[in-house]
């Protein structure tokens, strides 16, 4: 099966959500588990990220920091995602030798070609739908993906609001991968194991 998930973590995490991860991955769908927990001591997020990398490990998932470069330079993650206002692409560049280092775009060509510059391994750009998770996400056009697909030899993640009806056409457009979150964790109607069924 072809691996088409970026997965991002809920925005809190309990007892259970190691057994769901579990579940989650065994699919083998998800090329990358994004952990995005805001304001959480250092201490507890190497707790679960110890926790998080034996599950990823297993089922040879790439587990990914979001924001925190610092820390991903010096865990055992294999990379760190980062925002327009996370610091200095430069220096997280240098400190994540060998790691992946991914960038957010929004619907930006000049902020992906800068990505590129500064040697980012893939580009997001979102948000393509109304999100849960981020409720004031700049807008993205999906001709972003089609002047991406052409223009950029990197990975392309499609990030905001994806869901079982709408993701086949942003794969369509020219991303390579999917970005979720609240569709998994955050499902009335489905378990998390069922929900990451609804992507292949």
């Amino acid at each position: 099966m072809k691996k088409l998930v970026y997965l991002i973590s809920p925005d809190k995490i309990d007892q259970n959500f190691f057994v769901s991860l579990d579940k989650v991955l065994s699919f083998k769908n998800v090329k990358f588990f994004q952990l995005r927990l805001k304001n959480l001591s250092q201490k507890k997020l190497l707790n679960f990220s110890k926790r998080i990398v034996k599950i990823t490990t297993k089922h040879k998932v790439k587990f990914i920091i979001n924001d925190n470069f610092i820390l991903a330079s010096k865990i055992k993650v294999d990379g760190c995602h980062m925002g327009q206002l996370d610091g200095s692409f430069k220096i997280a560049r240098k400190k994540l030798k060998g790691k992946i280092m991914g960038i957010t775009c929004h619907n930006s060509k000049i902020l992906a070609n800068s990505a590129i510059e500064n040697k980012a391994d893939y580009i997001a750009f979102g948000s393509f739908y109304k999100s849960k998770l981020k409720q004031n996400a700049k807008r993205a056009n999906i001709d972003i993906l089609k002047w991406a697909k052409r223009n950029i030899k990197k990975p392309i993640i499609a990030i905001g609001g994806i869901n079982n009806h709408n993701y086949k056409k942003l794969i369509k457009a020219g991303a390579n991968y999917i970005a979720i979150s609240s569709f998994i964790w955050d499902n009335p109607k489905f378990k998390p194991e069922f929900a990451i069924k609804k992507f292949r």
